[in-house]
């Protein structure tokens, strides 16, 4: 490009811009229209006479209404809290020995400490350790909420000597775990 070619596009450019400039302070400066002033609707003639309206009573009858009936709503089910806690070993203390395939009846003295009543819905389950014999699914003992109640299986103990551990824990109708766990320790010599 050539040095006069510059100068004339920057000439141009230049009245461009002064002409842009213009025309914004023509138009920034002419004269606004007033605004419309506010003007509140007129009333409305009624389209009947008013002699013709029905008044208004200025006094009222009162009449007897009903009374009405209060209707209390009482839950059909309540929620409670399911606990057990473990109070004592009754039978069988922890590191009894037992021959092999002895048979163990093994008690626990247990509390509801929980709102819920214990009935046949509710289970003890096996939950670790070696079930030793016994059916992994128990009945927990029907208990009413605040009472002790004592838990009973029948082991047998393992053939192999050694130290042995069964675990069980209380469910409640839904299936969920609850309370302490209770357990049995023993050890079986030759």
């Amino acid at each position: 490009m050539s040095y006069f070619f510059m100068i004339k596009n920057r000439l141009f450019l230049n009245r461009y811009l002064i002409l842009l400039f213009i025309i914004f302070l023509t138009s920034s400066c002419a004269s606004q229209p007033a605004p419309t002033p506010f003007r509140p609707p007129t009333s409305i003639p009624p389209t009947q006479p008013l002699a013709t309206l029905t008044p208004i009573p200025t006094t009222l009858a009162l009449t007897e209404t009903p009374a009405q009936e209060v209707i209390s709503f009482t839950p059909t089910s309540t929620v409670c809290t399911n606990v057990l806690s473990f109070l004592d070993d009754v039978t069988v203390e922890d590191g009894t020995s037992f021959s092999p395939n002895a048979q163990i009846d093994k008690q626990w003295l247990v509390k509801n400490d929980g709102t819920c009543d214990w009935d046949s819905t509710y289970k003890l389950k096996w939950v670790g350790g070696d079930p030793m014999s016994a059916n992994t699914e128990q009945p927990l003992y029907p208990a009413r909420a605040g009472t002790q109640a004592t838990l009973r299986i029948i082991f047998i103990a393992p053939t192999i000597a050694g130290a042995y551990e069964s675990a069980w824990q209380a469910v409640d109708p839904a299936g969920n775990f609850f309370g302490d766990l209770i357990f049995i320790q023993i050890v079986v010599t030759p």
